[in-house]
């Protein structure tokens, strides 16, 4: 896969899968816009945009006249007993993942249709398909996402803009971290997996990079799980 010369808005870039995302297009050759509240730690050329996506302004009236590609990599894992999920923690939830990514495609929207040929990518987890304890508030957001993204694929598809989501399950990134803290932790996720680990930020971005690929033409409107297994699959 080549990303020479394709310019390629990535929005949450600073950590975790965004980073992992943003270094690999980097190496092929992509012209990156990085919009995050901190600058990535990436070397090389990459137009940084500070941004909050709890409030946005004009901060993105500087993109490139053509984006090639747009990944919106910001999200939240809030895991809470039911009964002590407050109203600001569904609200919360729902404006970080859901209606951020919204504003950030409205305005970059202009830009994605001068490409004649673009892509989108959003991030789901799998407990928005699959049933998991506590995940009540961020599932909910994540299947708004999920509705949200496909009706934008239809929405977009006679534009030329494919509109695509990843579905990972535990991923070892910052976002995380309390969930790795401890080797029981990590090997009661390992265990937790049909194909016995729990996911590497590597293993997500490979994923989103596929998707963003232009030789990739014929995908919009579908939800990838990239989940060790563990939405479809069960060890007997």
């Amino acid at each position: 896969m080549s990303f020479e010369d394709k310019n390629i808005l990535i929005v949450g870039a600073s950590s975790g899968i965004g980073l992992s995302l943003a270094k690999k297009l980097q190496d092929k050759g992509a012209n990156l816009t990085l919009a995050s509240r901190t600058k990535p730690d990436l070397s090389g050329d990459f137009q940084f945009i500070e941004l909050d996506v709890l409030d946005i302004k004009d901060e993105l009236n500087e993109l490139p006249d053509t984006l090639h590609g747009l990944a919106y990599c910001p999200g939240s894992i809030n895991l809470k007993p039911f009964q002590s999920i407050k109203e600001n923690d569904y609200l919360n939830d729902f404006r970080l993942n859901t209606v951020g990514a919204a504003l950030v495609i409205q305005k970059s929207l202009k830009s994605l249709k001068n490409a004649k040929g673009s892509s989108i990518v959003l991030f789901s987890t799998v407990a928005a398909n699959t049933g998991l304890s506590f995940h009540a508030s961020i599932a909910a957001a994540k299947g708004a996402l999920q509705g949200f993204g496909l009706s934008l694929a239809a929405e977009l598809a006679s534009k030329k803009i494919r509109v695509n989501l990843v579905a990972p399950s535990l991923t070892d990134t910052p976002l995380a971290k309390n969930l790795l803290s401890t080797d029981e932790k990590k090997e009661a996720s390992d265990k937790r997996h049909p194909i016995g680990r729990y996911g590497k930020a590597e293993d997500i971005s490979n994923a989103a990079e596929f998707l963003l690929d232009s030789e990739n033409s014929w995908i919009t409107g579908q939800i990838i799980g990239v989940d060790g297994g563990m939405e479809r699959i069960r060890n007997i």
